[in-house]
């Protein structure tokens, strides 16, 4: 069966809803689940996230050190490659702005560009630039309660100006690389970016 299909046909919008519609995508109410793999279900006991330099060098919080860093509530438009978006999503988590800074103060340095780590080995891709400036979060609460596990949780990447395959589930570590490295669905064929707006669903897109 193959993993990438272009053959899903988007739905006729409403002009309410058009403006907030990246080209190709339909709004939808629902909030469907989407995995590569099994569902992981980490104990919060065992549960821990890193941010690790190229050198090496790296910030670990336990579960109750993380959610005890300062936290934001965002409500934010998501969209899927799969070509749904879901409107005003409600998340609350730590910035990933507010990570760095405080592996910062720990000795880690930040580089050019970002791997996602994931408990049931996925990994995703992004550039540094994406991930900071008030752009991206790790989360853990999702409408005012905690993120359930096919969504994520304990803890998601969301970065959601970009299609959600980049907003990585059971993410457990940010690897930050002096060099670009493809994740999982990069390295099969999905765009190595995936701006919605610019449809870059595909390698080979534009």
């Amino acid at each position: 069966m193959a993993l990438i299909s272009r053959g899903f046909r988007g739905r006729r919008q409403s002009a309410e809803t058009a403006g907030r519609l990246p080209p190709g995508q339909y709004a939808t109410r629902d909030f469907p689940v989407l995995s590569a793999g099994p569902t992981p279900r980490t104990p919060l006991a065992a549960w821990d996230f890193t941010v690790r330099a190229a050198d090496g060098r790296s910030a670990r919080w336990t579960w109750d050190e993380f959610t005890a860093l300062p936290h934001q509530t965002t409500t934010k438009d998501i969209h899927c490659v799969t070509k749904w978006s879901k409107f005003d999503t409600v998340w609350e988590g730590i910035s990933i702005d507010t990570l760095l800074s405080e592996a910062a103060a720990k000795g880690v340095t930040s580089s050019p560009h970002v791997i996602a780590r994931c408990d049931g080995g996925y990994t995703t891709n992004l550039p540094l630039a994406d991930v900071t400036g008030g752009k991206a979060w790790i989360a853990f609460m999702y409408d005012g309660k905690p993120l359930p596990p096919e969504h994520g949780g304990p803890a998601r990447l969301l970065v959601p100006h970009l299609y959600f395959w980049k907003s990585a589930k059971w993410v457990r570590e940010l690897l930050l690389m002096e060099r670009d490295m493809p994740g999982f669905w990069e390295s099969l064929g999905y765009h190595n970016y995936g701006d919605p707006w610019r449809e870059q669903r595909y390698a080979g897109d534009e």
